[in-house]
């Protein structure tokens, strides 16, 4: 009973420190793997282990022989099998060491982005429009038609024309211009993604995993309108909610504004003597024409 109500050992702060690391890369380990194919590898090595442990226990002399030939270049082995993981991992530290600033350049800019989101929502035209931030694309964008163009509507439209020789694959922008078109991006081998998602969207989700980059993606099936960051993916945005999350995600502050409406008919335009707009898009600079807008 005394040595039961003998005070704790003495625990020092620096040993609750060196605990809590531990537990905190534990946990980030846990939360990197889940619902990842890295998670059922990591059951593979653990059973691989409950054999190597077996064989030293049961001494099985030629089974120990083959684990100590094998041993020494496992270390090689899990580096490579995991190695997305690991550069996922090491990229969000990094992300979390820096502070992402978005050039002044790009937050200008990224309205034309969101009018051409809504031209293509409106035609049902595919595309992939990724903007660069902390992270440089300089891999992807020597994968396509290098362009260095500044960003405008304009632009894009023409780009993502299905016509055009230049609509398949990504447009990279790099601060305020379009550094290269039909961009060749990773797919993500994420197994709990959608079935639905195309290959287009496991693009857009996989270049946000290893960068920090954000893509916006318009399907050509539905026409609908996707946001991708940091490995997730927000479907079915309307413009203002894109305009939102891009104000949010570029650190500028947007304005309330209506979203785009369609006038079914004449009378309606006469309604009251007065002339509504067929589409207001609510700009904060360099507010485009109504004809523009109506692309």
């Amino acid at each position: 009973m005394i040595r039961f109500l003998s005070p704790w050992p003495h625990v020092s702060a620096l040993s609750l420190v060196d605990i809590l690391l531990v537990a905190f890369i534990i946990y980030e380990l846990l939360a990197l793997i889940k619902g990842t194919r890295a998670a059922l590898m990591l059951i593979g090595v653990a059973a691989l282990a409950a054999v190597v442990y077996f064989a030293h226990f049961a001494e099985l002399a030629t089974l120990n022989w083959l684990v100590n030939a094998v041993l020494p270049y496992a270390g090689f082995a899990l580096i490579v099998v995991f190695a997305p993981e690991i550069r996922q991992a090491l990229v969000r530290l990094g992300r979390r060491l820096t502070l992402s600033r978005t050039p002044a350049s790009v937050v200008g800019a990224y309205d034309d982005i969101v009018l051409a989101a809504n031209l293509f929502s409106q035609n049902q035209t595919g595309a992939l429009i990724v903007i660069e931030r902390e992270i440089g694309l300089r891999t992807y964008i020597e994968s396509g038609v290098p362009l260095d163009a500044h960003l405008s509507y304009d632009l894009l439209a023409t780009i993502f024309r299905p016509s055009a020789p230049l609509h398949d694959g990504a447009v990279i922008v790099r601060r305020d211009r379009i550094a290269a078109a039909a961009c060749f991006l990773p797919l993500s081998m994420n197994p709990v993604l959608s079935t639905q998602l195309g290959t287009r969207h496991r693009a857009a989700i996989g270049v946000t995993e290893e960068t920090d980059a954000i893509a916006v993606v318009v399907s050509e099936e539905t026409g609908g309108i996707s946001l991708a960051l940091a490995g997730q993916i927000e479907r079915d945005l309307t413009v203002e909610q894109l305009r939102e999350r891009m104000g949010g995600l570029l650190r500028r502050y947007v304005p309330q504004s209506t979203l785009p409406t369609a006038i079914s008919s004449e009378s309606e335009m006469l309604d009251g003597g007065s002339v509504s707009p067929r589409i207001t898009l609510g700009r904060t600079s360099d507010s485009r024409s109504e004809s523009e807008a109506e692309r």
